[in-house]
């Protein structure tokens, strides 16, 4: 079986290379997917234990409140309560909100940031936070200004006790908001936007206060349990009246690492897009190969082979492809994870060369296979059931006679008229046409609403210019592996009517359809489904698709901006001459096969 299986792949490599493409092409962009959510959280474990990051943070507006959490069941180490103070830091022509910490020279026992350039805290010295200095284009040795005071910058440093800018959490009850209000509006009383994290000495900070209600406090807890912070948030939140705010570690790497995650979701956006059009590519790939193998199951059953060892055979090939696919899908898919999500000026380390773990590999290797098994069971099975006398004439097969279809088509100009006829003679490859084109109008949609979304994100604060890069370039993956598989979808689907029809168009060049006419008639054949899919894919399949990944990740829908209508119509004008350009070359051939050595 293994033997009759790679022969065959052999003697077929061309066909054998765009399985492999297909398949590849869904295999590594879902294992990108699944790796960067694997990856995402390597470089934040790193900073924590770099810098002895807390399990708990926690904030309020007395010193007093948060002295009962210190020797709280469970608390096994902590630091503070750090004296925080809201203020404006300028530098360099720029102003920025900023949350200012008191700490000690000394080094803490939980939450010691990790110097990455310069040294620690000192009288009239500043440490900023690493992805804040980044922002600011600030090093050691520039001057800050804060509360009017000037400061020089002795030092630059990362933290696990709150996520990188501009991701930081406010840890002032002033209260701050994210990503909530533009730049160029005006911010209530008391809200932060966006703020940054500069250290400095405690007495420093308490000189910036105007009075004792400005500052608020800070304290890190560490816990014999870390899985046990949820619990421990919601037992020491919940008793309290005066205004305090518990964060975990769990919360701020899901905040740290929100980046990785988004880019995770576009991407397995793509698998799953890619993964129906794989299929839809497959099942014409298969068909094709069925028709063109029918002699040869004739043969395997007539020297003994069994319908179930014929079926194995025909099945084991797109199995074998499916196990190459996903092994190569797997090696790209961690080797390129990197290039897409770094860790950051705000973390310590990088993603690197991603480790595959068992269940990645597992569900790649799944989904590969069962994508080849969806494709090719049924006609694996038709074929190896068929009669071994029919399949050893491998006569050709006689069209069904559509009474309604002839008439709309009789008066039709010649190619049109045969592209009627060819599309109608195999509907189950003409509906596969139309949904390979709806999906991939469908995944433009979602991109032009994405890149919509992501362009106003530098404006809006939730993210900065490099982190819209860095999801751009991710939707750039997957939207031109997207477009490549459906122009070989659409390649693929006409070659495969071109082989099919190459009888009923010897026919008709006989009867005196000239081989300019066979080539639009073919090409034809496929605009048609081409038109209906676009048609499909530009609103209530793009609409749909939207809706369907707001659902899952929980996004709000009414917040997007939608394609205007002049897009979808050009989505739709611009669908159409792309795959009459795709299916010119193919059909050009087809139309001028010689008709004597066909018949």
């Amino acid at each position: 079986m293994i033997r009759l299986a790679l022969r065959d792949l052999r003697r077929r490599r061309t066909e054998a290379a765009l399985l492999l493409i297909a398949i590849l092409a869904a295999t590594t962009t879902l294992t990108l997917g699944l790796v960067l959510r694997d990856s995402a959280s390597d470089p934040y474990e790193s900073t924590r234990a770099a810098t002895k990051g807390p399990d708990v943070v926690a904030t309020a507006g007395q010193a007093a409140d948060l002295g009962e959490l210190a020797t709280a069941a469970g608390v096994t180490e902590h630091s503070g309560p750090y004296p925080v103070i809201a203020g404006k830091l300028e530098t360099s022509g720029r102003t920025s909100d900023v949350q200012v910490e008191g700490r000690d020279a000394t080094a803490a026992a939980v939450d010691q940031p990790e110097v990455t350039q310069g040294g620690w805290v000192s009288d009239g010295g500043a440490v900023l936070e690493a992805a804040f200095a980044d922002s600011l284009d600030a090093g050691v040795g520039d001057s800050v200004t804060l509360g009017g005071r000037s400061f020089k910058v002795v030092g630059v440093a990362v933290t696990a006790a709150m996520p990188p800018h501009p991701g930081a959490s406010c840890i002032v009850t002033v209260g701050c908001v994210n990503g909530a209000i533009p730049d160029d509006r005006e911010l209530p009383a008391g809200l932060l936007h966006n703020p940054g994290l500069v250290w400095l000495t405690q007495a420093d900070v308490r000189s910036l206060a105007s009075d004792r209600s400005s500052l608020s406090y800070v304290m890190n807890l560490k816990l014999a349990d870390p899985d046990e912070a949820p619990a421990f948030a919601d037992r020491s939140g919940g008793d309290r009246g005066g205004p305090m705010r518990i964060q975990t570690w769990e919360g701020i790497l899901a905040d740290a690492t929100d980046l990785a995650r988004d880019s995770q979701i576009l991407l397995l956006i793509g698998a799953w897009l890619l993964g129906l059009l794989t299929v839809a590519s497959l099942s014409v790939l298969v068909g094709g190969r069925m028709a063109d193998q029918t002699r040869r199951v004739g043969l395997l059953k007539a020297v003994g082979g069994t319908p179930g060892l014929v079926a194995a055979v025909l099945l084991a090939e797109y199995l074998l492809v499916a196990a190459v696919a996903a092994a190569a899908g797997l090696a790209i898919g961690a080797l390129t994870a990197p290039l897409l999500t770094e860790s950051g000026a705000g973390l310590v380390g990088s993603a690197g060369t991603a480790s595959l773990t068992w269940s990645t590999i597992g569900l790649v290797t799944a989904v590969a296979l069962g994508v080849a098994v969806v494709a090719t069971a049924v006609p694996a099975v038709r074929a190896a059931r068929s009669s071994t006398v029919s399949a050893l004439a491998d006569a050709a097969r006689p069209p069904r006679r559509t009474g309604w279809l002839i008439t709309v088509s009789a008066r039709l100009p010649v190619p049109l008229l045969l592209a009627l006829r060819v599309a109608a003679r195999r509907p189950r490859r003409l509906m596969l046409g139309v949904v390979s084109i709806a999906v991939t109008v469908s995944g433009i949609y979602v991109l032009v609403v994405l890149d919509a979304f992501l362009g106003i994100q530098p404006d809006t604060g939730g993210y900065d210019e490099n982190q819209v890069e860095t999801l751009r370039h991710v939707l750039l993956v997957w939207t031109v592996i997207l477009l490549c598989l459906a122009a070989v979808n659409a390649i693929v689907i006409t070659w495969a009517t071109v082989l099919d029809n190459r009888h009923a168009s010897a026919l008709a060049r006989v009867l005196g359809a000239t081989p300019q006419e066979m080539t639009v008639a073919l090409a034809a054949a496929q605009v048609l489904p081409a038109l209906a899919g676009a048609v499909l894919g530009a609103f209530p399949g793009g609409w749909a698709l939207f809706a369907a990944i707001n659902a899952i990740t929980g996004g709000d829908s009414d917040k997007a901006t939608l394609p205007a209508p002049w897009q979808l119509i050009a989505m739709v004008l611009v669908t159409v001459p792309a795959v009459a350009a795709l299916t010119a070359v193919p059909a050009h051939l087809g139309g001028r096969r010689p008709v004597t050595a066909t018949l």
